[in-house]
């Protein structure tokens, strides 16, 4: 591209659910960092219910709000949600559709799902894990927003719990196991607690959680802004994230801490297979109840993706915006 082009637009498009919105807005934001460009986040949500149909069954005409014109150069969508939408827009824009579409492959130009989705194809590009927010920038960012954290005594220890989904469990006697072994490593090395909870913890293991782990050194985020999530990574000097969840995983391996996986109830292959690649990269290890320190290259696989968002997308113009 000349030096006097304008600035690619790209649309990060979701249901808007904090986790599937980081997918898409992360890769975009990545792909902005290597080429000028301007991201918008769009959100999808459907009228009358039908948001829980097949995807393939629901009209664009029954959107609760349109997203606008004119369409971007690349369109970055995840989440069921979007595909009513991604699936009809091939040749008006680039599209880049992460996670597993559920068929249909043919309808977009990228597809960057995980690698233990097992997706294989020529315009699939799998990555390790999920693509995230993440970089040193925005990491010492959002440490700076919360200088109290610099004064708890060390190793800070951060705690993510993730909870209910279609494979996995969080029973509150499981929670409060989990919470026994936490307080064991922090009281066993003199350091201290951070620890954050996701929307789809339960209530019941939040509590059992809690009533362990409020008297140790260290910070429990309540729910109110502002979200010291990110903080916690970056002030962390080891990071501990439950089995049910990509996202978690993927963002602690992007700060390149010491990484371990706390067991839940419940079984994925997929997953497993995820962080089975985890400890093979020397990323991760499951939690036994006691802290190591070792090191590994931050994982970057959003960058990864980004640079072949627009190899891709560079092909697609140059062949008259027809996809491969």
């Amino acid at each position: 591209m000349g030096a006097t082009s304008p600035p690619l637009t790209i649309w990060a498009v979701s249901d808007g659910r904090a986790g599937i919105e980081a997918q898409a807005l992360g890769l975009a934001e990545a792909v902005a960092r290597l080429r000028p460009a301007q991201v918008e986040v769009k959100r999808v949500a459907w009228r009358w219910g039908l948001g829980r149909l097949p995807w393939r069954m629901i009209p664009p005409c029954a959107l609760v709000e349109p997203l606008g014109a004119p369409l971007p150069d690349i369109w970055i969508a995840a989440g069921r949600a979007t595909l009513p939408l991604s699936t009809r827009l091939k040749g008006r824009t680039f599209v880049v559709q992460t996670q597993d579409p559920r068929g249909a492959f043919g309808c977009f130009d990228l597809i960057v799902p995980p690698e233990h989705d097992g997706l294989t194809g020529p315009n699939v590009f799998p990555i390790l894990g999920a693509p995230n927010r993440l970089t040193p920038a925005k990491l010492a960012g959002e440490l700076a927003a919360f200088p109290q954290l610099a004064a708890l005594p060390g190793p800070r220890i951060a705690v993510i719990i993730g909870g209910k989904s279609k494979a996995h469990d969080l029973p509150p006697a499981d929670a409060a196991a989990l919470a026994d072994g936490v307080a064991a490593v922090v009281l066993g090395s003199g350091g201290s607690l951070l620890l954050s909870f996701t929307r789809r913890t339960p209530a019941a293991a939040r509590e059992a959680m809690t009533a362990r782990l409020r008297d140790l050194p260290g910070l429990i985020w309540d729910d109110r802004p502002p979200n010291p999530y990110f903080a916690f990574l970056a002030a962390a000097d080891a990071v501990l994230v439950t089995e049910d969840s990509t996202n978690l995983a993927t963002d602690a391996a992007a700060t390149g801490k010491p990484l371990y996986v706390l067991p839940m109830a419940g079984h994925s292959a997929k997953l497993a297979r995820f962080h089975a690649e985890l400890a093979a990269r020397g990323v991760a290890r499951p939690f036994e109840g006691r802290l190591a320190t070792w090191t590994y290259p931050p994982l970057a696989e959003t960058d990864r993706a980004a640079a072949e968002v627009l190899r891709r997308y560079d092909a697609w113009l140059a062949q008259g915006r027809i996809s491969a």
